[in-house]
């Protein structure tokens, strides 16, 4: 099997098992601080910044493909093992399906406490003012960042490990860390955030109507309602001003026969987003498993799809 794929394979089954350690001093947030850092120049600095912005997305993202070339680069100085055990590590940290299983399944648990110890737990995975939120509205934001982060967390970097190993991997999970840091569109960030969240459109394009079928199929293994799933895919996948959010997002509320979207709070403004699937009928707590078990099914799909184009060719 070719490095890369194998790589990859090893990185997934380490995902699996160990998810993201709390211990371990994860590579994006060295991203992170560098994009705090560059940020904070540029602001200071003044001037156009729309121009500033496509400097602080090349600059990020380059820095980030420069940096693991160079640790592979030496990693193959000390021969073939010392570089795929390297490559394995590069891949696990890029994934993200089991830490993802963990913040929602942690969302289901604190409901178990009582309302607000859920709002304070699914804080952690959405961006929007959770100090208000019902129980149903809490399961409805946990499913919606399950299903979009399918694509950005998992598939997506599946994708681009398979056709260029860590490098392109983390060159992605820069352009994913830029948009979750700066690509919105509030007068903060609208001006140095535009191209990073214009990057990450882009770069999620291909994986987000991928995921969306793969959830599909997703759904169908878990026994939930693929048929429904795919329909509602076809008809609101338009729903979201992103254009890649509501597909994954389409796919698992028509699975669920649950409606999604809605008004929300994002740093003191009221959203209103278009819906998305049917309220068939009411949430409950079993669909946030049911949407990890999609997320799996899906993850683990995507993986043996790469495994097989790579034994074929």
């Amino acid at each position: 099997m070719h490095e890369t794929m194998l790589a990859l394979l090893l990185g997934f089954v380490l995902d699996l098992i160990l998810g993201d350690p709390e211990w371990l001093y994860h590579p994006v947030c060295i991203i992170g601080k560098y994009i705090s850092f560059a940020e904070k120049k540029l602001r200071a600095r003044g001037g156009n910044l729309r121009r500033g912005a496509l400097w602080l997305t090349a600059s990020t993202v380059i820095f980030t493909m420069l940096s693991v070339a160079g640790v592979l680069w030496l990693l193959s100085l000390m021969g073939r093992i010392p570089l795929l055990i390297g490559m394995t590590l590069l891949d696990w940290m890029g994934l993200a399906a089991m830490s993802l299983a963990k913040e929602a399944k942690g969302v289901k648990k604190a409901l178990d406490q009582g309302v607000e110890a859920g709002r304070t737990q699914v804080a952690r995975i959405v961006g929007r003012d959770t100090s208000q939120l019902s129980e149903p509205e809490i399961i409805k934001a946990t499913v919606e960042t399950v299903a979009e982060n399918t694509a950005d967390g998992v598939i997506s970097p599946m994708l681009y490990a398979a056709l260029g190993g860590p490098i392109l991997l983390w060159g992605f999970k820069a352009a994913s860390t830029l948009d979750s840091m700066v690509g919105y569109l509030d007068p903060k960030y609208k001006d140095i955030g535009w191209s990073s969240a214009r990057l990450d459109d882009v770069l999620n394009y291909l994986p987000a109507r991928l995921t969306a079928l793969l959830l599909c199929l997703g759904a169908a293994i878990c026994g939930l309602d693929a048929k429904n799933a795919l329909r509602i895919v076809k008809r609101d996948h338009r729903n979201h001003k992103s254009p890649n959010c509501a597909w994954s997002e389409a796919a698992a509320a028509g699975a669920l026969h649950i409606q999604l979207g809605g008004v929300h709070l994002y740093f003191g403004k009221t959203i209103d987003k278009p819906t998305i699937g049917d309220a068939d009928r009411e949430v409950v707590r079993r669909d946030i498993d049911h949407t990890v078990r999609m997320m799996f099914a899906a993850s683990g799909t995507m993986l043996s799809l790469l495994v097989l184009g790579t034994l074929l060719l």
